[in-house]
């Protein structure tokens, strides 16, 4: 098979350099203020970002923690989820979505997802449902927001919780509402490639339930009621005030750069539409594309022709947690969801962020409709 090579220049999933360098002195100002005032956990860069989050989000309350994986274990908690309890979601998610359903004791139910949208199909949630089921995790992968109408209509009918993972989804809207505002409980990473990104690890809980953010503000502080008084055992998961201070800085672009996210991927479409299956965009929803992620029964060839010619490509995810080793107990087969099986068979991963060149996501679109072509 003959060789592809139309590119010599390195093109990374993500470069966090070309993001940090117009923001460099204005984060170094914050940083130093906060080594001047050594006020390093819960200070006033962690309160104002929650106040900030809120507000973009439009509801009452944000809790600053540690990690995403820690705002879908705590948001879990505080609506009392326990052992002997089912959890349903998606297959086809990052590993933490379902890992944070064990850390309550709870099981996690899989429910395949939409060949489109890679989001949990609404139409097969129901036949899950049992007199064990208590809550709804939904993830808006990659950006896309999942249908909440329905997944809400479902949810009210059972009297289940719903808690949105929305880890790759900041400032992704459902019919207006941006993701995480939609349901009991959302859920936000601030991992460094998210399209919100800290320098370090970082998460968030938002939610329009005064009950659920007091409970969470007491659970990330040991269930800390007062000095040395717990009245309940609780977590240490605390937003840095270091990290709080860089993402109140980089929450002020998060739309503009969500919009290059948009135009980029526009234009990957534009290209690539016919040749592979791309991302699709439903109706009153805005994806913000933390990947632009396509299908194609060809993934190994071009997967490999990228990567010859210096383009990263990442496959997320490889295989589904139906299937992973991990939850090899709950005894889920091979075949169980194919679509899930499918979509992990066929997804390829390219380069999307907001400093990538459009002559860049040309060319990487070149070579993937060259390879194609072969």
């Amino acid at each position: 098979m003959s060789k592809i090579t139309i590119n010599t220049k390195t093109i990374p999933m993500l470069d966090l350099k070309a993001q940090h360098g117009p923001l460099n002195e204005e984060i170094k100002s914050a940083l130093k203020d906060i080594l001047d005032s050594s006020r390093f956990i819960l200070g006033p860069n962690v309160s104002s970002f929650e106040k900030e989050v809120a507000s973009y989000h439009n509801v009452s309350g944000a809790v600053g923690l540690g990690s995403g994986t820690d705002a879908l274990y705590l948001s879990l908690r505080a609506l009392d989820i326990k052992e002997g309890d089912e959890v349903i979601t998606t297959p086809f998610t990052f590993f933490a979505t379902a890992e944070a359903i064990t850390y309550v004791g709870a099981t996690p139910v899989f429910v395949d997802i939409d060949r489109q949208t890679l989001n949990i199909d609404p139409s097969k949630i129901e036949e899950k449902v049992t007199s064990k089921t208590r809550a709804i995790i939904v993830v808006h992968l990659f950006g896309q927001p999942a249908d909440m109408d329905e997944i809400m209509s479902i949810a009210g009918k059972h009297g289940l919780k719903v808690v949105e993972d929305s880890a790759q989804a900041f400032g992704a809207k459902y019919k207006g509402r941006p993701v995480g505002s939609i349901g009991d409980a959302g859920c936000f990473s601030f991992y460094p490639s998210k399209n919100l990104g800290a320098y370090g690890d970082g998460g968030m809980l938002i939610t329009d339930k005064p009950e659920i953010s007091e409970k969470v503000k007491l659970l990330r502080n040991h269930g800390t009621t007062g000095p040395y008084q717990h009245s309940f055992i609780g977590y240490n998961s605390r937003l840095d005030e270091i990290q709080a201070a860089i993402l109140r800085i980089k929450l002020r672009h998060l739309d503009t750069y969500n919009q290059k996210r948009r135009d980029i991927a526009s234009l990957y479409t534009s290209m690539l539409g016919g040749a592979v299956q791309c991302p699709v965009e439903k109706q009153d929803i805005v994806h913000v594309y933390h990947q632009y992620t396509f299908r194609t029964n060809r993934r190994a060839e071009v997967e490999k022709d990228l990567h010859d010619n210096h383009v990263s490509a990442v496959v997320y995810y490889p295989i589904p947690l139906h299937l992973q080793v991990a939850f090899k107990y709950l005894g889920y087969r091979e075949g169980a969801l194919p679509e899930a099986e499918a979509a992990a068979r066929e997804v390829l991963s390219i380069p999307i962020y907001p400093e990538l060149e459009p002559e860049d996501a040309r060319m990487i679109a070149g070579v993937i409709l060259k390879t194609l072509k072969k």
